[in-house]
């Protein structure tokens, strides 16, 4: 499974881990530096996940806005 493949629910279960684990403190420095890499890259594909859910969104209500408008005519 590559990274954009990963769903969003699970994407966010890693980062939250990964946060947990630099909150503690107590992660060796090279581990800590692979934790915020792909906490990094985790939170990127979150974001890109979430900015594709909006566009989907706004598209889907402005189809429907049409629609009624369209119906009221």
């Amino acid at each position: 499974m590559t990274k954009k493949e990963i769903p969003f629910d699970e994407a966010m279960l890693q980062l939250e881990n990964i946060v947990r684990q630099l909150e503690q403190g107590d992660v060796p420095l090279e581990n800590a530096i692979e934790l915020y890499q792909k906490g990094m890259e985790l939170s990127k594909l979150c974001s890109e996940k979430l900015q594709s859910a909006e566009k989907q969104l706004v598209s889907f209500m402005g189809e429907k806005t049409e629609e009624v408008g369209n119906a009221n005519e």
